[in-house]
């Protein structure tokens, strides 16, 4: 790999990073949201049926998971950067061959080739 594409990943990486915090602080203000409403004594906004409760609860859940899910990827990155610092980025850690680029264009923090992948989540 050529200090280019390392280059290229890194701000690929960078990028993604930025974005995903982003995501993140806005899916963790959706999720813990308090329900109820206004301090001012107007209507509240809670939901008064046992489906509507049920369906708030789902979604609140759902954010919270998808928000977890942004943390697990955020690490992800972190972990690339660290390879790129290192000179590792970009061979599988467990076979050490070369992860192919076309992969590392789709998950640039990959940190297995196909193959390994499939045995370590299968």
């Amino acid at each position: 790999m050529t200090r280019a594409d390392k280059n290229a990943f890194r701000e690929k990486l960078v990028a993604l990073m930025s974005r995903l915090e982003r995501d993140r602080a806005q899916l963790k203000d959706e999720a813990l949201r308090p329900i109820g409403g206004d301090a001012g004594g107007g209507l509240s906004d809670v939901p008064l049926h046992l489906a509507d409760l049920g369906s708030q609860a789902f979604e609140e859940e759902l954010t919270l998971d998808l928000a977890m899910n942004a943390d697990k990827i955020a690490e992800d990155i972190k972990a690339a950067l660290a390879r790129l610092d290192e000179g590792t980025f970009g061979k599988c850690e467990v076979c050490n061959q070369a992860i192919p680029k076309a992969r590392l264009q789709a998950v640039p923090y990959a940190r297995y080739c196909v193959s390994c992948a499939r045995k370590t989540t299968g």
